[in-house]
C-alpha cells in the first residue's frame, strides 16, 4: 500500500512538472497571446484559462480511462466529433508552429535570403498547404 502511494505521488509530481513545462513553453513563444491579439478577445482571459484547464483535464481522463461511451455514439456523431477535434488541433498546431518560427526568426531569415518583399502570405499559405497534404497522405497511407 505504501509503495502504491509513493508511486502515485511520483507520477502526480512528474505529470505536473511536464504539464508546467509544456504550458510555460507555449506561453513563452506567445501562441496564446497571438490568438488573443488576433481575435481581440483580451477581456475573456478567464474563459481561455477555464477552457485550457478543462481541455487538459478531459483529455487526461479520456486517455487514462478510455471510456466505452464511443460505442453508444452513432457514426455521424463520431465523425462530427473527430472532424471538430482535427480542425481545432490543426488550428492550435499551426498557431504553435508559426509562433515558434517567429520566435526563432526562421521565416524572416528565409524571406530575407530570398529577397522577397511581397508575397509573405503565399509563403505561409504554402507551408500550411504542405502540412495539410502531408497529413492527409499520412492518414490515407495508414488506412491501407
Amino acid at each position: 500500500m505504501i509503495t502504491r502511494i509513493i508511486l502515485f505521488f511520483i507520477g502526480l509530481c512528474g505529470g505536473g512538472i511536464v504539464a508546467a513545462g509544456l504550458f510555460s513553453f507555449i506561453v513563452s513563444i506567445g501562441a496564446l497571446n497571438r490568438i488573443i491579439g488576433k481575435t481581440h478577445t483580451g477581456n475573456h482571459i478567464r474563459l481561455y484559462e477555464y477552457c485550457i484547464a478543462a481541455g487538459i483535464t478531459i483529455g487526461n481522463l479520456i486517455n487514462l480511462y478510455k471510456p466505452e461511451a464511443v460505442r453508444w455514439l452513432p457514426l455521424w456523431a463520431g465523425l462530427i466529433l473527430v472532424s471538430a477535434f482535427g480542425l481545432f488541433a490543426g488550428i492550435f498546431m499551426g498557431t504553435l508552429v508559426m509562433s515558434l518560427a517567429e520566435t526563432l526568426n526562421a521565416l524572416p531569415v528565409f524571406v530575407n535570403n530570398l529577397h522577397m518583399t511581397n508575397g509573405m502570405k503565399y509563403v505561409v499559405l504554402s507551408i500550411a498547404a504542405g502540412k495539410g497534404v502531408g497529413a492527409w497522405l499520412d492518414f490515407l497511407m495508414s488506412m491501407k
